[in-house]
């Protein structure tokens, strides 16, 4: 499937991998990037919230391959030298989300990265365009983790139209809900030139996350994720008020998931309770990081055979799509 994702990048199929903290390591991002897509590492917060992976040993797995690395951009302000070590192994990309992406810009490029900005409205496109991204990722608020309140299917276009008046060589990907060939194809008939897939690869044979919460997430529907600040105020992680975090409902977010502002004044009261219970893997109290797409996931195949399975689905259905009689 040839776009000009696959051409900027030399990779053969539109799909990338999205840099889930404590998720996407080096076995993940090789995997991908090895099936003909794009693997990025989680840099996540870059080494602040403790019992992330370490870094160096996840670049190891993906040396020889075209891969990228990602972080949360507020989080790498606070220890930018997590760039400064990630820089020397080459990566095709650094893919920076939820803040100003301008301060790590020029020292991006000049390593010979392209940057790479994921963006939930108009406004952060507008920050991602003053940096000189070399692509967006319209990112809708189906997707897992943090995100914002804009929702894929039309954000994707407009972020299309708007990109085509004001910076029309700067590639679109579009993130949130995608999770097989269907959402491949109608991600490229929105206008995008390819796809962020997190949640679907969130349950791969090669990710990170523990088997307990996969064995969960394989369980639900997307009826049972829920969008919501209250952990993050809970656990005192310090993100920025307009993004929240969808998880899939466990018995944590049943009792706070409503109570953001409750959550708010007792922001940082269950920190120590909560870095306990992901040590024993207690996923009760635990967020279990998957977005609205969960219900489309029923096992835990390798990467290569999530990105053989999306491009076959996705080539057969734009193939009919050709063939059907409009008239």
């Amino acid at each position: 499937m040839r776009t000009r994702l696959t051409e900027a990048f030399g990779i053969r199929h539109p799909i990338v991998c999205a840099p889930m903290g404590l998720v996407t390591g080096g076995r993940l991002a090789a995997a991908v990037s090895a099936a003909g897509g794009l693997g990025i590492i989680g840099g996540g917060y870059a080494g602040t919230l403790g019992g992330e992976p370490d870094l160096h040993a996840e670049l190891a797995h993906v040396q020889g391959q075209t891969f990228g690395v990602g972080f949360i951009t507020w989080a790498l302000a606070r220890a930018p030298r997590a760039l400064d070590a990630v820089l020397p192994h080459r990566p095709a990309c650094v893919f920076l989300s939820f803040g100003d992406p301008l301060p790590f810009a020029e020292r991006i490029r000049r390593a010979g990265a392209r940057l790479v900005c994921q963006a939930q409205n108009l406004a952060h496109i507008d920050a991602a365009l003053t940096a000189g991204a070399a692509a967006i990722v319209a990112q809708g608020a189906e997707a897992g983790g943090h995100g914002a309140k804009r929702a894929t299917l039309p954000f994707v276009p407009e972020a299309a139209d708007y990109l085509a008046k004001r910076s029309p060589a700067t590639l679109l990907l579009a993130a949130g809900g995608i999770a097989d060939g269907r959402g491949l194809a109608a991600a490229l008939m929105l206008g995008a030139d390819g796809v962020v897939v997190g949640t679907r690869f969130w349950a791969s044979a090669e990710a990170l996350t523990p088997r307990a919460a996969t064995e969960r997430g394989i369980l639900a529907t997307g009826d049972d994720t829920v969008r919501t600040t209250a952990i993050d105020a809970l656990r005192g992680v310090p993100w920025p008020d307009e993004f929240s975090f969808r998880v899939v409902r466990n018995k944590l977010t049943d009792q706070w998931s409503e109570r953001e502002a409750e959550a708010q004044a007792a922001r940082g009261s269950l920190a120590e309770a909560y870095a306990a219970a992901r040590d024993r893997q207690d996923f009760d109290t635990v967020a279990i990081v998957a977005g609205e797409c969960v219900g489309l996931v029923h096992d835990r195949p390798s990467a290569a055979s999530i990105v053989r399975g999306m491009v076959e689905q996705a080539e057969a259905l734009l193939r009919r799509g050709a063939t059907l009689d409009l008239a």
